[in-house]
C-alpha cells in the first residue's frame, strides 16, 4: 500500500516539524523566516525571489493561515515549490538554526501530545 500524504509538506517529519513550529510561533519565528529569505534572496537574487513569489501568490490575498503575513508567506511558498532535497536541507537548517539560538523547538510537540 503506497503512503498518501494530504499535505505537500506530510512526506518529511522535519519538514513537517518546520511548518508546525512556524504555524504555532509566527510571530516568535518571523525573524528566522527572514533570514532564510534572505540567504534565498543571496543564492538567486532578491528581484528573482520576488518575481516568482508574485507567479505563486494567491490573487485573492489568500485564505491559508500564512497567507496574512509576506514573509511567512514568501517562505512557506519558496519551500513549497522548491525540489524535495532542497527542501530538506533548507528544514534541517532551520531547525538547526533554533537549536543554536537556544530556542526550545519541542514545545510544539508537548503541545500535541497534550492536545
Amino acid at each position: 500500500m503506497t503512503a498518501r500524504y494530504k499535505r505537500w509538506y506530510d512526506y518529511d517529519p522535519v519538514l513537517m516539524e518546520v511548518i508546525e513550529l512556524l504555524r504555532s510561533y509566527q510571530e516568535e519565528l518571523k525573524a528566522q523566516a527572514e533570514v532564510f529569505l534572505t540567504k534565498i534572496e543571496a543564492q538567486v537574487g532578491k528581484e528573482t525571489v520576488e518575481k516568482f513569489y508574485e507567479m505563486v501568490r494567491p490573487k485573492d490575498g489568500g485564505n491559508r493561515w500564512y497567507d496574512k503575513d509576506p514573509i511567512l508567506s514568501r517562505t512557506i511558498e519558496l519551500l513549497r515549490v522548491v525540489p524535495p532535497d532542497v527542501q530538506k536541507k533548507a528544514a534541517q537548517s532551520f531547525l538547526d538554526s533554533l537549536d543554536e539560538l537556544g530556542l526550545d523547538r519541542n514545545i510544539v510537540k508537548q503541545s500535541n501530545t497534550e492536545s
